[in-house]
């Protein structure tokens, strides 16, 4: 596989627009719908850098979430537009640590923050280091 020689883009946006099947009988989302967007964050900053997952597990390389962190700071409700913003905020031998701000589009208010550690591992899932090449490129 030809990866990048390093990562360039530390930060991307994703619009979503929850959908019916997301949110409660008052039309509020439900709060575990959080971590699969972050994780839909992660997996769209790592198709800005030019990687999927799915090359990365065919060279052994897995992340599985070692933490979550969600502050929920507003309600996002059925069909609105809201803009999730993805940030890789570490990178270190063994994890990749990412923070996320979700925001309403039409007006800007933070409607949910939150962080994450994603441990790297083999297909054993025996802890292994992050490859080199996802280490941020330098200024």
């Amino acid at each position: 596989m030809d990866f990048p020689k390093k990562t360039t883009v530390q930060s991307h946006r994703i619009d979503i627009v929850p959908r019916y099947a997301e949110t409660d009988k008052a039309g509020v989302v439900h709060h575990s719908v959080y971590p699969v967007w972050f994780e839909m964050g992660r997996t769209e900053l790592l198709r800005a850098n030019g990687l999927a997952y799915k090359d990365l597990e065919a060279c052994g390389v897995f992340f599985v979430v070692a933490e979550l962190n969600i502050k929920y700071r507003r309600p996002a409700t059925y069909d609105e537009q809201l803009a999730l913003e993805t940030i890789c905020s570490n990178v270190t031998a063994g994890r990749v640590e990412h923070r996320y701000r979700l925001t309403r589009s039409s007006d800007g208010v933070l409607l949910a923050e939150g962080s994450s550690s994603l441990a790297c591992v083999s297909a054993k899932g025996k802890v292994r280091r992050v490859p080199e090449f996802m280490y941020p490129e330098d200024d």
